[in-house]
């Protein structure tokens, strides 16, 4: 017994109408063959109301009708099928779309009824008066409702001229269009050759229609955009769309590769013509994007964009407003002879808040030291401020208090100052308070209640912010610091009483009572009801 394979042409034909996923890609088949006919121009016509598709190009036209009806059977010269690798389906969409297809060209036309054609009936070609330079195809009955919304980004990048409903289609991303450079996979356009503004967004085009798009992207300006227009000897996509790559996870990899390197070409360039000042403040955000930070290594001078300066009280923020990107990078030779230190700090937090505090009393500049190469020379004098131990002392202490707050409840202790030490560094500070190890440490000149964001973010597991509850927080703080540093104890516990509101209470009302506080560090206390007006006497409560 032996077996083989068949194909049913009656179930071939009848389900092939649900291969294609896209209604549009009818739309694009016809420009594709009109381009592979050596069109110049290409008119489109749509009547919504109607439902009529009219496609007509000046093109080499049709020698032979019959390729219409040939599925699966290319029908173009061998240069085109070697050059595109075609695959005989393209008009095949048009049946499946269509009640009827009227097809001109030259002096010939057929009128098709697509489920005849589809019953494979004889389908008549006549001769005509009327002669067509190039092909005509007609379609009723084609139900396109957003064609007008959606052809502009489908010709983007299309090589003939289009116009649509008798108005040009502008085509932004295509050859003619756009300034490329050779490269190993087609011509490629990037972004920010010129002045350094690269983009991280790139459309990839295949005999003019866009294979690989990011989701995000709507941008039509060729400024903002890197552009591949692929050399279809070499890429092939899917049917039946042809909307995306064959194996596109490896092509991908393929085409970043080598926009790297055309990177890596413009670069180079660059160096050789352009000042080294000019050519690291200009290039160094593409060089860091497209990795060729190696560049700089033999460069005296880097990118104040490395730097960031110290400005604010550094909290738990993720908008970073505690530091500024420095104004102009330092120089080799001020850092080489360390009149500027470069510290490497992580992202503030709870553990590293006193070395923040350190580096900001210190005037030290914050290095993104990670965007350089190991073999750059300011890694010889980089700092790695985080990694060190640091010491908390206090000088004057005054009050050691747990903070009750609702999300926090640091140990408080107040003092005259805070003496920070890490390594040779010892700095004083005055000024604001400083989070270490679970324990805020307060000196004289703080009294904002701000610290509580020293030791939090506010943010909790469903990275929900905590605003209410930072905002009670820090101003439980600040209660707290002016209560324990108040120097009249009536006005002390006029205060305390005044957040009780004690007068809501009736039993209460119209008393008077002698308070007694104890001594030590958790002391207790007393009330006594000195006079009751209503029912004189004296009642006794402890805590």
């Amino acid at each position: 017994m032996q077996i083989q394979v068949r194909i049913n042409e009656e179930g071939a034909l009848r389900n092939q109408r649900y291969a294609f996923t896209d209604r549009f890609t009818l739309v694009s088949e016809l420009l594709q063959n009109a381009r592979r006919a050596g069109a110049m121009q290409i008119e489109i016509g749509y009547d919504a109301d109607a439902k009529i598709l009219t496609v007509q190009d000046d093109g080499r036209g049709i020698g032979d009708f019959q390729t219409l009806l040939s599925f699966n059977e290319s029908g173009w010269d061998a240069g085109t099928q070697t050059e595109e690798h075609p695959f005989g389906v393209g008009f095949s969409k048009c049946l499946y779309a269509a009640t009827r297809c009227i097809v001109a060209s030259h002096r010939q036309r057929a009128d098709i009824d697509t489920a005849a054609a589809l019953a494979k009936a004889f389908i008549d070609v006549e001769t005509v008066a009327e002669h067509v330079a190039g092909t005509r195809i007609e379609l009723h009955g084609v139900d396109l409702p957003d064609l007008a919304d959606r052809i502009g980004a489908l010709s983007q990048g299309f090589p003939v001229a289009l116009r649509f409903n008798g108005k040009r289609l502008e085509r932004p991303f295509a050859l003619a269009n756009i300034a490329t450079m050779a490269s190993a996979i087609g011509p490629v356009h990037l972004a920010g050759t010129r002045d350094g503004k690269h983009s991280h967004v790139t459309l990839v085009f295949l005999q003019g229609f866009c294979v690989m798009r990011p989701k995000y992207c709507c941008s039509t300006d060729a400024s903002e955009v890197n552009i591949v227009h692929l050399d279809p000897r070499q890429f092939m996509a899917r049917l039946p769309d042809r909307d995306r790559l064959i194996d596109e996870d490896l092509q991908a990899k393929r085409i970043n590769a080598e926009l790297k390197a055309c990177w890596r070409r413009t670069l180079e360039i660059a160096k050789t013509r352009m000042s080294p000042e000019r050519f690291v403040e200009t290039y160094y955000p593409a060089m860091r994007n497209w990795g060729h930070q190696d560049l700089m290594n033999d460069l005296d001078v880097l990118p104040a964009a490395l730097f960031e300066e110290i400005v604010a009280y550094p909290i738990q923020d993720d908008d970073h407003g505690y530091v500024r990107q420095a104004a102009t990078a330092p120089t080799r030779e001020a850092i080489e002879s360390g009149a500027v230190t470069l510290v490497a700090l992580g992202t503030m937090d709870d553990h590293n808040a006193a070395h923040w505090m350190v580096a900001r009393a210190k005037g030290y500049l914050v290095f993104d030291w990670i965007s350089l190469q190991r073999e750059h020379w300011a890694w010889l004098h980089v700092r790695f401020l985080g990694q060190q131990a640091v010491r908390v002392d206090t000088v004057g202490e005054q009050h050691r208090v747990r903070l009750e707050g609702r999300w926090i409840w640091p140990l408080v202790i107040l003092c005259e100052r805070v003496v920070l030490q890490s390594g040779q560094d010892v700095v004083e500070i005055t000024d604001a308070g400083v989070c270490h190890d679970g324990v805020l440490y307060i000196p004289a000149g703080e009294a904002s209640g701000e610290p509580v964001r020293q030791v939090s973010s506010f943010v909790d597991e469903n990275d929900r912010f905590l605003a209410s509850d930072l905002e009670a927080d820090r101003d439980a703080l600040a209660d707290l610091i002016r209560r324990l540093r108040a120097v009249d104890p009536v006005q002390m516990l006029d205060s305390l009483l005044r957040e009780l509101g004690l007068g809501k209470y009736p039993l209460l009302r119209g008393k008077t009572f002698e308070v007694t506080v104890g001594n030590g560090s958790a002391p207790g206390h007393t009330v006594d009801l000195v006079v009751d007006h209503a029912d004189a006497g004296s009642r006794h409560a402890g805590a």
